[in-house]
């Protein structure tokens, strides 16, 4: 009960917080996708390369969020510049591999049928094998959207925008008044927000993978 009179007591606060979290999720996802995406489609005919990006972007996965944030303070500074660059570091990631595989498994015949009738290498590409890719990139970018909306709310850190900042401060005044209700609200929309982004991921994919695929 008490959690429901603090978000209706807060509700544009709220509102206007989860609009900030979703968006920066959207956003980060977006560019990390085509960046992976087009690193993908530069290396995946290249065994070795394709295989070190794999390897990299795994590794990669590794490295402390909040370490990487330190990090990005020293030339950026506090704000939105440092917290968009590391969450589209982290959300290229997962897709740069799922992308790698989706490409590299598309059967050699299909590629050989469309070279038989005269399609060039860059509309293969774009009418052929990234379709046939596509469930498999789109499962990456679902993975990645929901790590990416989740790990968003450590940029409070360093004063991004966000529902960590209500997190944290919730978390700082445990003890005090609205405390418990700041952290709970924080943590649930976020979990809200992660459901409908993929929902809407799901409904993509059957939106825009090919009957045959599915």
């Amino acid at each position: 009960m008490q959690l429901w009179d603090y978000v209706q007591g807060h509700a544009s606060s709220l509102t206007f917080l989860t609009y900030q979290h979703a968006s920066l999720a959207f956003q980060t996802v977006l560019v990390g996708t085509l960046v992976a995406v087009l690193i993908a489609v530069l290396v995946y005919r290249l065994p070795f390369m394709s295989a070190f990006t794999l390897t990299s972007s795994r590794v990669a996965l590794t490295i402390p969020s909040l370490a990487l944030l330190a990090l990005l303070i020293v030339p950026f500074g506090l704000g939105v510049v440092p917290s968009f660059i590391m969450l589209a570091f982290f959300a290229t990631m997962p897709v740069i591999g799922n992308a790698i595989v989706g490409l590299r498994s598309v059967p050699a015949s299909v590629i050989e049928s469309a070279r038989g009738i005269g399609l060039s290498r860059w509309r293969i590409l774009l009418t052929v094998e990234l379709p046939i890719a596509w469930p498999v990139i789109l499962t990456g970018i679902r993975v990645s959207t929901q790590m990416i909306i989740g790990v968003a709310a450590i940029v409070a850190y360093v004063l991004g925008p966000g529902l960590g900042s209500l997190i944290f401060s919730g978390l700082s005044r445990l003890g005090g008044a609205n405390a418990l209700e700041m952290t709970l609200a924080g943590t649930i929309l976020i979990i809200i927000i992660a459901l409908i982004f993929d929902g809407l991921l799901v409904l993509l994919g059957r939106l825009t993978i090919s009957k045959g695929l599915q």
